[in-house]
């Protein structure tokens, strides 16, 4: 069996009854197949591709088939010559056809992956060609991580705003300067194309993708299920604020970058964090932006913003509480830091981000 019908056994039906019968959840609920629209999700594979790059959204996918009474998630996985694939991982998957193959006349959505190959992929004669020819069969376009680079290369991206992995962002720009490229977000839409950061990234994306087909409740849905601590708006940065800092050599100061998001509230002027690091405020100072590469004031700042960020994708809270919840104080300085750092208000930044399961 393929892995790719390993993925699909059974009908969705099937699928999903099984689910709700796990779960307790009326089992006669379930509609029938063809009450269910289909939608054909197409994966380009390629030899040294990244594994996680089509495990990740395949199972996003899956997850909404079994999740809802409406979406009908079909997948297939292409590779140039229609043979079986090894990933980077060494773990080989069996494919349904040539990505030059057009027995499949439609495609809803098209997604290349990435992976350490996709530039001799890229080179393979008659790839781009073939990528091309798929793309005009299919009503989206979309890559995981570097996959945008052959997206690139075969002409997909002219003149759109897009995104990769972090590491590749700064080659695509110049390979392509005609692009506008995002190196700091997690995945961006412009018009019918749509390319994603990084590896798991790709979740993030399948789950936009959900959410742009059947609405927010079922990609909240579909993230619990997959476990997934918080799903990302397409917005945010590639790196957590702790994730983007150095990481500190003097213990001192790694014990405090370890306190402080669970402390955001508390008093964190300069005078305060020194003390709790036995420092003297200049001292402080000094060894802080020596080794974590910014100063404590704009650190502390991006920890808040980011706090603020998810309180307001995933509460009600008003703006005046989220920001005494993260140690702004007021909704005013609230405003001005996220105007600043995220370059729109709060208020607008929940209308377009706010995650409602209703």
């Amino acid at each position: 069996m393929l892995l790719s019908d390993a993925f699909t056994h059974g009908s969705a039906a099937d699928r999903c009854g099984r689910y709700r019968h796990d779960l307790d959840i009326d089992a006669t609920a379930s509609i029938t197949d063809d009450q269910r629209v289909t939608q054909r999700i197409t994966f380009v594979v390629y030899p040294d591709f990244q594994l996680l790059d089509l495990a990740g959204p395949v199972d996003a996918f899956r997850a909404a088939a079994l999740l809802s009474e409406h979406a009908n998630y079909e997948w297939s996985l292409l590779s140039p010559d229609g043979q079986p694939v090894r990933s980077s991982s060494l773990i080989e998957v069996g494919v349904d056809a040539a990505l030059s193959d057009t027995s499949t006349a439609s495609i809803d959505t098209l997604v290349v992956v990435g992976g350490f190959g996709v530039d001799a992929a890229s080179a393979t004669p008659g790839f781009p060609e073939a990528v091309r020819e798929a793309a005009d069969r299919a009503r989206r376009i979309t890559s995981v991580c570097t996959g945008a680079l052959a997206l690139a290369h075969a002409g997909l991206l002219d003149g759109h705003e897009v995104t990769t992995h972090w590491a590749s962002c700064e080659l695509l720009a110049k390979r392509h300067p005609d692009l506008t490229v995002h190196a700091d977000r997690i995945f961006v839409r412009d018009r019918d194309r749509w390319t994603s950061a990084g590896v798991t990234a790709g979740i993030d994306l399948a789950l936009a993708l959900i959410e742009d087909d059947h609405g927010p409740a079922l990609a909240h849905e579909v993230a619990a299920w997959l476990v997934v601590f918080a799903r990302r708006p397409g917005g945010q940065a590639q790196f957590s604020a702790q994730l983007s800092a150095q990481r500190a050599s003097r213990s001192s100061l790694r014990e405090l970058q370890d306190w402080l998001p669970d402390h955001l509230d508390h008093d964190l002027t300069v005078a305060a964090l020194a003390a709790r690091t036995g420092m003297s405020d200049r001292n402080f100072a000094r060894a802080f932006r020596a080794e974590v590469g910014t100063t404590p004031a704009a650190h502390v700042e991006s920890l808040r913003i980011e706090a603020s960020r998810r309180l307001l994708e995933t509460t009600d809270l008003t703006v005046g509480a989220v920001a005494r919840a993260v140690g702004l104080g007021h909704g005013e300085t609230l405003h001005r830091a996220f105007r600043r750092r995220v370059g729109t208000t709060p208020d607008r930044y929940r209308q377009h981000f706010a995650r409602t399961t209703a």
